[in-house]
Formats: C-alpha cells, sequence, structure tokens
C-alpha cells in the first residue's frame, strides 16, 4: 500500500484507522448481528474521512492514486484464487489424526511456497475443514491460518508479497530460501509440535465410533474440477507481469469468470461456494488500505527513529508492525531503513564512481568487494553503465556476511508476525470467512490474539530470536 509524494499527515490522521481496528475487533464482540448488518457502512464510512483529508485537505492524488491500484491488484489477486479454487473439490483418505492434520498442514506450508500463501490458503482450506468436520474445532482454523497463510511461505518471493517485493528489488530468486530455511524449520516445528499437541487432546475426546462413522472413506483420493490447476497456474504466472499497466489483473479477471463459468455445478455446491467471504474481505479491506495511508506514511518518515539498527530491531520492529499494518510497505519501509544506516552514503558514491573505471588494482578491498557484489546481484547495469546507488545499497546488503542477517530479519519478521492478527496477511480473514461460513465457531479479533497468538505464535517468535537475531 502506499504513499510516495505527499509529506506525512500528522499521527493524529491514523486515528480512523484506529478505530477501524477496534471496530473489526470489537464490534463482533459487543453487537453481532449489527456489526454483521452495518460493517460496509463502518468500514467505507473511515475510509472516506482519510480519502477527503488527501483529496479535499492535502489536494495530494498521488498516494490515493497509489493506494486505490494496489488495493485493486490485491483484490483481484485474493478473488480470482478464491473463485478458482473454490471450483477444485479435493476428497482427503481415512480418517483425520493428530498425525494425518500434522502431515497435512507440513505438506500446506511446502505448498504455500510454490502456490503463495492466498493459494494454497484458498485450495486446502475446504478439504482441511471437511476432513476434520467430525471434531472441528477453533485451532484447526487458527494453526492453518499459522502455517498455511503465514509462516510457511517464507521460503520463495512467490510464498509472500513482502519477499516479492524484494525480489522485484533485486534479491535473488533462491536467496530467501538459502538464508531462511533454519528460521522456516524452527517456526512451523514448533507449530506443528503446538498443534499435534492439541489436536491429539481433541482426538481422544472424540468415541471411536463417531470418528469411524464420520470419517472420510478409507480407500478414496478424489480430486474434481482439476482443470482448475491449470487456471491456478495462469494467475501464479500473472503475478510476475509488470507492463503494460492492468494487463495482469485483467488476466487473472479472465481466468476467474472462465473457471467460474466452465467448473460444474455439483462441485460449487461440494464446496459449498458462494461470493460472500470474498465481499466481507473486499469491503473491509478497502477501509484498511484507505485509512491506513497515513500510518504507512508515518513509518516511512519516522522508521530510522523507532530504534538502533540491529537484527533485534528489524526482527521485531518489522513484525509487529506487520501484525497490523500491511506487510508489503512495512518490508519496504525497514529495507530502506537498513540500506540508509548500515551503508555509508559517501561509500555508496565511492563504489559508483568505482563502476565506471577500469582501473580494478587502485580501488580499496571494501570497494572492490563491493563491485563483487554487483557483479553477482546486478550485472547487466553494471555492464550496460545504468547502475543505480539503490542497487548498489541492495547489493551490499545481499552479498556482505555481515550485512545480510538484517535482510534476513526483515524478511522473516515481515512474514512471520502477519500471523498474529486476523488483517496481518490477507489470506488470515478470507480464511475466517470461509469458516464462519461453514458454521466454525471462530474468535474475536482480540480472542484470536489472547487465545492463540499470543500463547503459541509468541514462544515461537521468541524462539526464532534467540536463535538467530539476539
Amino acid at each position: 500500500m502506499g504513499s510516495a509524494a505527499a509529506p506525512a499527515p500528522p499521527l493524529l490522521m491514523a486515528l480512523p484507522f484506529l478505530l477501524l481496528l477496534c471496530a473489526i475487533a470489537f464490534g463482533p464482540l459487543w453487537a453481532p448481528r449489527g456489526w454483521n448488518r452495518h460493517y460496509p457502512k463502518v468500514a467505507l464510512g473511515l475510509g472516506a474521512l482519510t480519502v477527503a483529508y488527501y483529496a479535499i485537505h492535502l489536494q495530494a492524488w498521488t498516494p490515493l492514486e497509489h493506494t486505490a491500484h494496489e488495493y485493486f491488484s490485491f483484490i483481484v489477486l485474493i478473488g480470482s484464487l478464491f473463485v478458482v479454487a473454490g471450483g477444485i473439490h479435493i476428497t482427503v483418505q481415512g480418517e483425520a489424526t493428530p498425525l494425518a492434520n500434522t502431515v497435512f498442514l507440513l505438506l500446506g506450508a511446502v505448498i504455500a511456497n510454490l502456490l503463495g500463501t492466498t493459494g494454497a490458503a484458498m485450495l486446502l482450506i475446504r478439504p482441511w475443514l471437511r476432513m476434520n468436520r467430525y471434531r472441528l474445532t477453533t485451532h484447526h482454523v487458527v494453526f492453518f491460518i499459522f502455517l498455511v497463510a503465514n509462516v510457511g511461505g517464507c521460503l520463495t518471493p512467490i510464498g509472500d508479497p513482502p519477499l516479492f517485493l524484494g525480489y522485484l528489488r533485486g534479491v535473488p530468486f533462491w536467496w530467501v530460501a538459502a538464508h531462511c530455511w533454519p528460521m522456516w524449520l524452527v517456526g512451523v516445528g514448533t507449530l506443528l509440535l503446538f498443534f499435534y499437541a492439541l489436536d491429539r487432546r481433541n482426538y481422544l475426546r472424540a468415541p471411536a465410533e463417531v470418528r469411524q462413522a464420520l470419517a472420510e472413506p478409507k480407500d478414496t483420493w478424489r480430486f474434481e474440477g482439476l482443470g482448475n490447476l491449470a487456471v491456478l497456474a495462469v494467475i501464479l504466472a500473472a503475478v510476475f507481469i509488470k507492463h503494460p499497466p492492468l494487463l495482469r489483473e485483467s488476466i487473472m479477471i479472465a481466468a476467474a469468470v472462465v473457471s467460474h463459468r466452465f467448473t460444474r455445478r455439483e462441485i460449487h455446491r461440494a464446496n459449498e461456494f458462494n461470493f460472500h467471504p470474498i465481499r466481507e474481505v473486499a469491503i473491509l479491506f478497502a477501509g484498511i488500505f484507505a485509512t491506513m495511508i497515513p500510518a504507512l506514511q508515518w513509518l516511512q518518515a519516522n522508521a530510522s527513529r523507532l530504534g538502533e539498527p540491529s537484527l533485534t530491531f528489524f526482527f521485531w520492529a518489522t513484525g509487529s508492525l506487520s501484525s497490523l499494518l500491511d506487510n508489503a510497505p512495512t518490508y519496504l519501509s525497514f529495507l530502506s531503513t537498513a540500506t540508509g544506516a548500515l551503508i555509508p552514503p559517501e561509500f555508496v558514491r565511492e563504489t559508483l564512481a568505482a563502476a565506471t573505471t577500469t582501473a580494478a588494482s587502485a580501488f580499496p578491498p571494501p570497494i572492490a568487494a563491493a563491485l563483487d557484489g554487483v557483479r553477482q546481484i546486478f550485472p547487466d547495469a553494471l555492464r550496460n553503465a545504468t547502475l543505480s546507488t539503490a542497487q548498489i545499497e541492495m547489493a551490499c546488503l545481499l552479498t556482505n556476511p555481515a550485512l545480510n542477517p538484517n535482510l534476513v530479519a526483515i524478511s522473516v519478521g515481515a512474514v512471520f508476525f502477519g500471523a498474529n492478527t486476523y488483517i496481518g496477511n490477507g489470506p488470515n480473514f478470507m480464511v475466517k470467512a470461509i469458516a464462519d461460513q461453514q458454521k466454525v465457531r471462530m474468535p474475536t479479533f482480540l480472542g484470536y490474539v489472547a487465545r492463540y497468538a499470543v500463547p503459541f505464535m509468541l514462544p515461537m517468535l521468541i524462539l526464532v530470536w534467540a536463535l538467530f537475531f539476539r
């Protein structure tokens, strides 16, 4: 989401965003019927206040246009994946034992790196709910959000939006996997252990005869609507299209229309498919995207003042703000903070000047090392004499062993902490909406944080910090 080309507004203008967060947190708790009826007025009304401030008071259209484009891209991606995944029906085999469930979540965490957390969540949430239907409880959905919709997607740029932005800035495709796999193993492994302990207790409460009567057939794995996998591949490929404008979104919309038109009605009925979940997400996130503009602009202007640059700072600061703000611009804000604080501007200017000369023997060792990094990451820019200061900063951050742990801390913080709230990552609210539709008793906004994020996510995050970023 975004923000360029306008001065940072006063922090007071983040009040509509805070009010919307409070409404999302307390509305379903204090007035569930009223909230279900009036949440569009609340979300869109608060969003309109922020839009009016920028359009009328500041007359700053650039951040509004930028945010409108990002919201459109976001909702088209989420919506198209929702429609296409709704046309794929997976019947799993046998009883959902704690071990089977744990393996399913592990596979979901791996698949999140291939389909993205949104694609994996939309593809797997319905079979996950069906395979556990005879003993379905809140922890099944919450740990699905933790592992499939967030933490699992930490190994590739496809996995989560901030990592994709890093890829567009020059981070090599497999760099994240090469540097973040230990944190992924600890994070995913810890959450799976927590889940197994909870699920085993839940499993033993269900009488054996009930489990046997309601479990999926023992000899059946069925996949219906597999043609939609090709449509899903088209959507994921379209993510990488940047030009011309709106071509990417047009392809995604066309793919969703084709999927919905040609999917058999029996599959949609088996998936209990309708458009209510995506409607709720579209309305709430319209308000969130709009009201978040001042908060993100303030963060971008003041990120360097929030603390001393260190692994601990980057992990906790990036993560904490990613729990409430969109993790993609939060990632970019702290990436800019890292390059500005850790790489002196004079060193960047000297490296840029050295890149235009051929007297390599005259380079001091630090400059020579920086140029070697540039050759690894941006060889074409160096060869064509189009190298920028931003590319030099990124190359230094990526290839200097003393600096690149900071980017690892920013990357892991942005991805992992998105699981801490319903709004921390786009798929979270979508999964909740689908679970609500299927009558799963989901916790409120604060209940999710207090009952699950604090006792399960927080210990995992502390462990990852203590092992890798302390």
